[in-house]
């Protein structure tokens, strides 16, 4: 796990473990550390407490406003007038010449144009037709799997179906797959605070690159095709974007918010879940005993994981969150993970219990009109997944700590060692 980089002034500190430790106005929750480490939830029980919108002069990315309680996300996510999503959605401000377009940090209306084009392939009529598809390659992955011995869960199953469902929504070679688990995590990260993935910006982009180009061989295979099924056809036949090949950050940004949409999110949820039910066996207990408890657990699962753990927004005017003043122009995170476990609106906040009342009343989709597009199709593979386990095995053991991925942004894991038990007679 690579180091944070050192502070650039004696009062930008690494934060240590113990949130309580630092002054409340020196606190800087976005560091990448704290997730990789587990501290970040003592940072957002402290800031709830105490500075449910807190502001972070001398952030490693810049200034900027932390809003920690769900009601206050609710209303700066649903807000568009006073919060724009352009020009990011992350708290570091795009390269000048390399900013990439997409959707997702697009005000209306262009950006209902564009997801309206991309929407379709997640209508529940494709999705419909999809769930055989997924349950198909579930059970093939999970037969594969070694029974007995110790294995990387995030690799062989994690990774593995969500790169496959992405390969079929995409219609991309299917031998070059794991091709978009390798643009995913390099669109992600940051090489200034971690080398892990790739040592520099350049390397970064040169990557980023290699995927524009591979995915501008497929437009021009499809473009004028008479429309398929798949993203990239939809995009390349939809009269509001049969142009984008020629504006080509635009078209990398929107290929990058599909990839890391339909990998890190789902990926890290089937993670998320193996983990929280080996930490809460009560809850495993009552898995076995009840498997219909699985679409209630889904929820569960993706509330209490959280794959993204925030969405940036820009103020467009002053404005007032919880109290506080918010001046235009200031980046505001709308920290989703620490929402879910806000206790005045969600009981028992930080229990896992899968069969909670009102699962769904979470924020890991995010709320309003850039509501998570494939959420339904993220719900469905995690069904069908546990639907397929708890038929073969009657404990998925995690047999040590899994390693998270070094980031503020996607809360997430890169390794986690099981063994499986299978279902006695």
């Amino acid at each position: 796990m690579s180091e944070v980089r050192e502070p650039q002034s004696d009062e930008r500190l690494q934060m240590p473990s113990d949130p309580y430790s630092v002054p409340l106005d020196k606190i800087d929750v976005a560091q990448p550390h704290l997730f990789a480490n587990g501290d970040h939830w003592k940072y957002f029980e402290r800031l709830r407490s105490e500075a449910p919108v807190h502001y972070c002069e001398d952030g490693f990315e810049g200034p900027y406003w932390s809003v920690t309680k769900y009601d206050d996300i609710c209303h700066v996510d649903s807000s568009h007038n006073l919060f724009s999503s352009e020009p990011a959605i992350v708290l570091a401000d795009p390269e000048e010449d390399f900013e990439l377009e997409m959707f997702i940090a697009m005000d209306q209306p262009k950006h209902d144009v564009q997801r309206k084009t991309a929407s379709p392939v997640v209508a529940p009529q494709n999705l419909k037709v999809l769930e055989s598809t997924i349950r198909e390659r579930v059970c093939t992955i999970l037969d594969s799997l070694p029974v007995g011995e110790s294995f990387n869960w995030v690799d062989r199953v994690s990774i593995e179906l969500t790169t496959q469902m992405l390969a079929t929504l995409f219609d991309f070679p299917f031998e070059d797959r794991r091709k978009l688990t390798r643009w995913s995590d390099v669109a992600t990260t940051d090489p200034e605070q971690d080398q892990s993935i790739v040592a520099s910006e350049e390397e970064r982009r040169a990557e980023l690159i290699e995927c524009l180009e591979y995915f501008g061989k497929l437009w021009h295979e499809r473009a004028g095709n008479g429309g398929g099924s798949d993203l990239i056809s939809m995009l390349a036949n939809g009269e509001s974007t049969k142009d984008m090949v020629n504006k080509p950050l635009e078209y990398l940004g929107n290929l990058v918010l599909l990839i890391v949409g339909g990998n890190d999110t789902t990926r890290n949820s089937i993670t998320g879940g193996v983990l929280a039910l080996n930490q809460n066996p009560a809850e495993y207990d009552k898995l076995r005993a009840n498997p219909a408890l699985i679409p209630n657990m889904v929820s569960e699962i993706i509330r209490w994981q959280t794959p993204l753990a925030y969405m940036r927004r820009t103020a467009n005017e002053d404005t007032i969150v919880g109290g506080q003043t918010i001046k235009a122009g200031d980046k505001v995170a709308m920290w989703y993970i620490s929402g879910n476990r806000d206790e005045d609106v969600i009981e028992r906040a930080n229990e896992f219990l899968i069969d909670r009342p009102k699962a769904r009343q979470h924020l890991s989709f995010g709320f309003g009109i850039h509501r998570c597009m494939g959420n339904r199709l993220a719900e469905m593979q995690l069904r069908i997944l546990w639907e397929e386990i708890v038929n073969r095995f009657d404990f998925v053991e995690v047999v040590n700590e899994p390693t998270r991925i070094f980031s503020s942004f996607v809360h997430g894991y890169a390794e986690m060692q099981v063994v499986l038990h299978p279902k006695k007679a």
